[in-house]
């Protein structure tokens, strides 16, 4: 569990963040979003307990975020994350296993686990030898040695291939499975859609938008319906198309006005939902 009340923080004059307020129950993926410069990594930081807040109230897994104990519970990823490149995967993940003081046949037992899981072969194979694919995998199975309550992911699949990138984001979805709290910010946000349970949109450093997709959506983006038929309505724009004429229609309502204008079929009636995308740019424009 996860809780935020009213977080605040600022660099003098500058308002990183505003007044922002949110939840994450346990097994549940809340998604980050918001266009360069909204507050979003300094918000992670701050859930990790990296920056102190100005104001507000952050609590990790029942502790607050100011809490060294706090860190035991939490999995943190930042969206660079160097590695010492001397080292080999395992080598490195045991070091860290060390630094939480997980005894030596578990440390063993969680790490071949992720790493199976994550599809990481050359575990041998010095870091500085790694693809980028392959260090952000060990970086991830570092913010799982501990077996934290709460993960924070900063951009997770940042910089991969899509190969890569689908295992990453499939993985996280499978931790919130496990029970664990997620909490990542993206700027793909077609992996946001793909795994997160809800999210918030930031702006200028205030969430200006949260709840699940669907209520998002229904807030601040809409339906089309686009109509074909096989004749021509005068006062209506319509693109002709092979069958007749495509017309692009904002409610059922419409549809109907057009059904009892029209002069001739309805041959098909083709609904799309707002993308979160439409739903982002028009957000984060307002």
């Amino acid at each position: 569990m996860l809780s935020v009340s009213g977080l605040r923080k600022e660099y003098g004059e500058v308002v990183a963040v505003a007044d922002s307020s949110f939840e994450v129950a346990d097994g549940e993926v809340f998604g980050v979003v918001g266009p360069n410069g909204a507050g979003k990594t300094t918000t992670l930081k701050t859930l990790a307990g990296l920056l102190e807040p100005t104001s507000g109230e952050v609590r990790v897994a029942g502790y607050d975020a100011k809490d060294p104990e706090m860190r035991r519970h939490l999995g943190w990823l930042p969206e660079e994350s160097p590695l010492y490149e001397d080292m080999t995967a395992h080598s490195y993940l045991r070091f860290f296993a060390d630094l939480y003081d997980v005894d030596r046949k578990t440390a063993n037992e969680r790490i071949a686990s992720t790493l199976d899981r994550l599809e990481l072969d050359q575990r041998e194979r010095k870091l500085g030898n790694c693809s980028k694919g392959m260090k952000r995998k060990v970086a991830i199975a570092r913010s799982l040695v501990n077996d934290p309550d709460v993960l924070v992911y900063d951009e997770p699949a940042s910089g991969l291939d899509p190969l890569t990138t689908h295992e990453v984001i499939e993985f996280t979805g499978e931790l919130a499975e496990r029970g664990k709290t997620v909490v990542f910010s993206a700027h793909n946000l077609y992996h946001v859609e793909a795994v997160c349970d809800r999210i918030a949109i930031m702006n200028d450093g205030e969430i200006v938008s949260q709840g699940s997709l669907d209520e998002i959506r229904a807030a601040h983006g809409g339906t089309t319906y686009t109509v074909t038929a096989d004749a021509r309505v005068a006062g209506y724009d319509a693109e002709p198309v092979a069958e007749g004429y495509a017309y692009e229609l904002d409610s059922m309502d419409d549809v109907e006005a057009l059904r009892d204008a029209l002069d001739g079929e309805i041959l098909d009636i083709r609904t799309e939902e707002s993308s979160l995308e439409d739903v982002f740019l028009s957000v984060a424009r307002a």
